[in-house]
């Protein structure tokens, strides 16, 4: 199909969606036609920052791209980013579901691949369909009653009553953590947080490494609190994503941990998840 600088327009009772094959041609149409932006803007490129900008020209509510494979540095869908300190909710999809350049076959095949936290916070998915999570979108129709913009996710729970619990952050931790629960969060785990750790007093913590830093101040924390008597493990900041709990949990590799995480069995090059489950007992 050859690429077409018209976008598709779609009406729906929530509002109007515009399909285009290219970013890059979002500027030129709201240019040429103004007063005619669609509410959703859903364009068969790359969901970069320099994307964003081109279809932010159209002040659409929602966004939806490509993630071209996530790419370097996370390139492909380091928009979503973008989108997300505007407001705007936004997805990427697989690139693997949908033609590069064709914008319909995005909207008509694609599979979400990716969310920022705004779309998140309306109930879209990975593994929705692009047309799915569009209608969704303007509708607000899966909406959760309670959205926590936290995540807090707990994983598993002991027999002990203890559980693994996933937060964005250990300044996200909760009363109910103290003595209880072990906390796989994503911040680093420097001298800033012992204070949080000291006040939160969680049974033990998986955090980031933060990428080491310059006199390992990434895990100084670690050694920190063993007079507290806290089991602390860091995960590479290379193996999980930093300020994503869940990432740390289900990505993370430990590079370092203390020695009441060390006695507990935890080792450097174990993955966090088997980490977590001995940190737990």
């Amino acid at each position: 199909m050859a690429s077409s600088h018209t976008p598709l327009a779609v009406e729906t009772p929530q509002g109007r969606i515009l399909v285009f094959d290219s970013a890059t041609y979002v500027e030129g149409y709201v240019a040429q036609a103004p007063g005619t932006a669609g509410d959703l803007v859903v364009n068969a490129s790359y969901s970069g920052v320099l994307c964003a900008r081109m279809v932010m020209s159209a002040r659409p509510r929602f966004v939806i791209g490509l993630d071209c494979a996530i790419g370097k540095d996370g390139a492909g869908i380091a928009g979503l980013w973008y989108y997300e300190a505007l407001g705007v909710p936004s997805a990427a999809v697989d690139v693997m579901t949908a033609e590069m350049g064709n914008g319909r076959d995005l909207y008509d095949n694609g599979i979400v691949s990716r969310v920022n936290d705004a779309a998140q916070a309306l109930g879209i998915e990975p593994g929705m369909t692009c047309s799915e999570a569009a209608r969704c979108m303007l509708s607000g129709e899966r909406k959760p009653a309670h959205f926590e913009p936290t995540r807090r996710r707990v994983i598993h729970t002991a027999a002990s009553g203890r559980s693994i619990v996933c937060t964005d952050s250990i300044a996200y931790a909760l009363p109910e953590d103290r003595e209880r629960n072990v906390l796989c969060t994503a911040g680093h785990t420097g001298r800033s947080v012992i204070g949080y750790f000291r006040d939160y007093r969680p049974w033990a913590f998986i955090c980031s490494d933060g990428g080491g830093g310059k006199n390992g101040s990434g895990l100084s924390a670690l050694e920190a609190v063993e007079p507290d008597g806290i089991a602390g493990a860091s995960v590479s900041a290379l193996t999980a994503r930093m300020g994503d709990g869940q990432s740390t949990y289900f990505d993370g590799v430990i590079s370092a941990a203390n020695s009441h995480a060390r006695a507990k069995g935890v080792k450097v090059g174990q993955s966090a998840k088997e980490a977590a489950l001995l940190l737990l007992n």
